[in-house]
């Protein structure tokens, strides 16, 4: 009962030095793991097809997170699982699959480096519509530490003339969609778990690639490689939203924004293990760039902790 009052009443969403560290550990682990999760999605989807690949990654998704949640008993068990806010949470979802469906589809009409120079613009609109729709604060280091790992990605990708695709606009949409989703996030953990926001996510995956079953033909789905990469690609992506939300109830957006830059360094990692991709020179010095930007910001917010503790 103290836990459904407790998110009744919703929390205060804080903005401390100690918070904020624990949530950069834990959004950049995310990052990590949703990462490794594009390259399986993208190598399932040349056989599998869009509409599968969402089907069975929310359902695999939905299966981990209600059996981890069932075993928390003293937490509350599944009753983690119910919203508050269910309105809200069901939208967020949604736009959340919406997200996935334009990133997936586009890969098959755009190059994996020209979606990822367009979805990194990402952060910026994130710490931007932060303001009105969080109030937050912004501080001067944290929106230097955005634009720095911005150009950072641009020196990585270095977007060639001649984007236009009937996906472009498509992938647009997703990307600020994908935004609003991460201020969602937030705005969120005030009264519901995050449990509740991931399992709902991957329900509404599972929903939205059962209903594109008729719209996309599937392909092959036989191979136990393929279900090996579908059973990884939903459970891997159930957990890491369950770490994702946290971290984006424990620190503001605008700290937290430049940290999906990083999603570049374990993209281009398991590029190279999974379809041979070979980094340039250029790849390398914008990571290295992102690389110190992140370590900028959470140096800082390791100097404001200390400067927050008693002495």
């Amino acid at each position: 009962m103290a836990i459904v009052r407790s998110l009744v009443f919703g929390r205060t969403l804080t903005d401390n030095a100690a918070d904020t560290v624990r949530g950069i550990g834990l959004v950049a682990l995310a990052y990590m793991v949703l990462s490794f999760g594009d390259a399986a999605a993208k190598w399932a989807i040349l056989s599998t097809g869009v509409a599968r690949v969402l089907l069975w990654r929310g359902a695999f998704g939905a299966l981990a997170i209600t059996a981890v949640t069932v075993t928390r008993t003293r937490a509350g068990g599944w009753r983690r699982l119910k919203p508050v806010q269910w309105h809200m949470v069901f939208l967020r979802a949604a736009l959340s699959s919406f997200t996935s469906f334009a990133w997936y589809l586009s890969w098959q009409h755009m190059q994996l480096a020209d979606t990822y120079a367009l979805g990194f613009t990402a952060p910026l609109i994130m710490t931007l519509l932060a303001i009105p729709m969080l109030g937050e604060r912004i501080r001067w280091r944290r929106m230097i530490s955005t634009l720095a790992g911005f150009s950072g990605v641009l020196i990585m990708l270095r977007p060639r003339g001649g984007l236009w695709t009937s996906a472009l606009p498509l992938l647009m949409s997703g990307i600020v969609a994908m935004a609003v989703t991460r201020i969602m996030a937030r705005q969120l953990s005030r009264t519901e778990t995050a449990e509740c926001q991931a399992f709902w996510l991957m329900v509404s995956h599972a929903v939205t690639g059962l209903v594109l079953l008729g719209v996309f033909p599937a392909g092959q789905i036989g191979a136990p490689g393929v279900w090996l990469a579908l059973a990884g690609l939903g459970i891997s992506s159930g957990l890491a939203h369950c770490v994702f939300t946290v971290a984006y109830g424990l620190a503001p957006v605008s700290a937290l924004a430049p940290y999906e830059y990083t999603m570049m360094i374990w993209g281009g990692a398991a590029g190279f293990a999974v379809f041979g991709e070979v980094p340039s020179l250029g790849t390398l010095a914008g990571a290295a760039i992102v690389a110190a930007a992140g370590l900028y910001n959470l140096h800082r917010e390791r100097v404001r902790r200390a400067n927050e503790t008693p002495g």
